[in-house]
């Protein structure tokens, strides 16, 4: 089913443990048990999608989509459930159900649980990605009910959001539940995925009926994975973006809108709405450069110093998989700070040594780590060009020249082509230009009209970083179905394959602002995404990285589409200094 993820988004090991000892931090040590992501290793190598919940025994128990969870497994746990009483130590202590509800296909898989209190019982929510309620693939939302959340848990007999019929066909992806307590005490299921939007409807008071209507709160083809909690007067949408599971080229990350009540309208930082064509989404959590990528799928965990926590599943660049290269990603379970500067939450992926959650009130708090945001030093005149004469500028080389690429009234013209970058056919031209040593930024301003709502699949214009045609990172202005979305692609050879998958940063505007980073961390190559609405105020996000012994040029693309629609106006290509 999550297959059309891929056409959608396009583009869409053992932890180190120290002191104390495996268990609780002893109440007489000031110190919270620190940790080295991932947390969910030795009890898991892969635990994807998880949700947290405390016991009333002062535990906490984490839940995660039923995989395999050593490599080596080939059978699926049904719901596991890890437990732990610092956060960080965690062990396995069971699988929620023994085998799946009656009205689940025999061969459904039980997605992306969501576990709460409510009242004097646990409420565990998930996915059912095939019923036998309708021909075909028809997801749904299951509830199950427990004393304790190591259960027994008992199936309610049916589903609490049925499948939904889609209008051309099929059905919507009924995936990701997600329970919310409002201020005033009400519940509120948050679902969905890319094929239909994420929705809300209101719950019963015992979390186990739809008694409303439904809303539609973020925008199809763009959001899965919701997860709301309320902060300071707002309630925040978390919401995961672009493919989960490609290996070695994985994207995913989480984004934020929020709103004044449970049912929206969303927005992020920009004012831009998750609803929009042009979809909004704060970064919340991204790749950054080290080895954790596809930083998604998240929760929400306060310790006892009133600390956040996101809790979330990544993938280990370097193993990508569990078992055999394509089959079942590897998705272990991380934590990290979840600070709230400015109102808007932000959290960075963390591969060395952390001070944990404080789970005893005699603890102190640590503090976490912080992403350092890139500066433009000094022009680098020679390595750029303002598109100022009658045609490029000296230091430009074509791959596959375009003729319809023209320099004219300062700016370079270049309508889309009908031709791509990535997969095997390599189509697209590639303006290219050697990268200066060392750290530097590369910026174009990039005016192009994709119009909006309508399918335009997948045109696209850019900045990209370039070591050969499949070994490459693009950073596009890119229509994606009803969406317009600024993606960050990459493509590289992984066990005699192409694997190409991308991140996405955003929102974009007819004329948007885009620069990669140039970073070099032992050898390694580094480029970070960044973009502007309006040419003074930059957003940066995720990063993607190439090996020591490459040397990728930087440059500009223009394609996508199986007929050119549109013209890309790039005003000029930029080079700073800033090492």
């Amino acid at each position: 089913m999550r297959s059309r993820m891929l056409g959608l988004i396009a583009l869409l090991a053992a932890a180190t443990l120290v002191a104390p000892a495996p268990g609780a931090a002893a109440a007489s040590d000031p110190r919270p048990a620190t940790y080295t992501n991932p947390v969910s290793a030795p009890a898991a190598d892969t635990f994807a999608d998880p949700s947290v919940v405390r016991g009333a025994d002062g535990a906490w128990y984490a839940f995660g989509t039923s995989d395999p969870l050593r490599a080596g497994e080939t059978a699926p746990h049904l719901v596991p459930i890890l437990r732990t009483t610092d956060l960080v130590h965690w062990s396995y202590a069971g699988d929620a159900f023994t085998g799946r509800p009656a009205w689940a296909a025999p061969a459904a898989g039980l997605w992306a649980p969501d576990v709460r209190r409510v009242g004097d019982r646990y409420v565990l929510y998930y996915t059912v990605t095939d019923t036998t309620l309708n021909p075909g693939d028809d997801s749904a939302v299951g509830v199950a009910t427990a004393p304790t959340p190591l259960g027994p848990w008992t199936d309610s007999g049916r589903p609490v959001v049925a499948p939904r019929a889609a209008p051309g066909g099929g059905f919507l992806w009924t995936f990701d539940p997600a329970l919310l307590r409002d201020e005033q005490g009400r519940l509120w299921l948050y679902y969905g995925s890319y094929f239909g939007g994420i929705f809300t409807a209101p719950l019963s008071a015992d979390g186990l009926t739809v008694t409303g209507a439904a809303t539609q709160v973020a925008i199809d083809n763009r959001y899965e994975g919701a997860y709301v909690v309320p902060h300071d007067g707002w309630y925040y949408l978390f919401g995961s973006a672009a493919n989960c599971c490609a290996g070695p080229t994985t994207g995913y990350s989480v984004f934020a809108g929020r709103a004044r009540t449970p049912t929206g309208p969303f927005a992020d930082r920009e004012g831009v709405s998750l609803l929009a064509s042009r979809a909004g989404g704060t970064p919340v959590i991204q790749p950054n450069g080290n080895r954790w990528i596809g930083t998604g799928h998240n929760a929400v965990v306060t310790d006892l110093a009133g600390q956040d926590w996101l809790v979330y599943h990544a993938i280990d660049r370097d193993t990508p998989y569990l078992n055999e290269a394509y089959g079942i990603n590897r998705r272990p379970m991380l934590i990290d700070r979840l600070e709230w500067p400015d109102g808007w939450p932000t959290a960075t992926a963390s591969d060395d040594r952390q001070a944990g959650p404080v789970t005893d009130r005699h603890q102190r708090s640590g503090h976490g780590p912080a992403a350092p945001v890139p500066h433009p030093g000094r022009p680098d005149r020679a390595a750029s060009d303002e598109f100022d004469g009658g045609g490029l500028g000296d230091g430009w080389s074509w791959v596959r020249p375009d003729a319809a690429a023209t320099v004219t009234d300062g700016a370079l013209r270049w309508p889309t082509e009908a031709a791509d970058l990535t997969g095997d056919a390599n189509t697209a031209g590639v303006l290219l230009r050697t990268a200066p040593s060392g750290d530097y930024i590369a910026e174009t301003k990039l005016t192009i009209d994709l119009g909006v709502d309508t399918v335009r699949n997948y045109e696209q214009a850019g900045l990209v970083a370039y070591a050969g045609d499949d070994d490459f990172a693009r950073l596009s202005h890119v229509a994606i179905w009803n969406t317009r979305q600024l993606e960050f692609g990459r493509e590289l050879p992984f066990a005699d394959r192409l694997s190409y998958g991308g991140m996405v940063e955003g929102p974009p505007a007819e004329t948007t602002w885009l620069r990669l980073a140039h970073t070099t961390v032992r050898g390694e190559h580094r480029f970070r995404a960044g973009w502007s609405r309006d040419g003074v105020h930059w957003n940066w996000g995720g990063t993607w990285t190439f090996p020591p012994g490459l040397a990728p040029r930087i440059g500009l693309v223009s394609h996508g589409g199986n007929v050119p629609q549109a013209t890309a106006r790039f005003d000029y290509f930029r080079v700073y200094r800033t090492g």
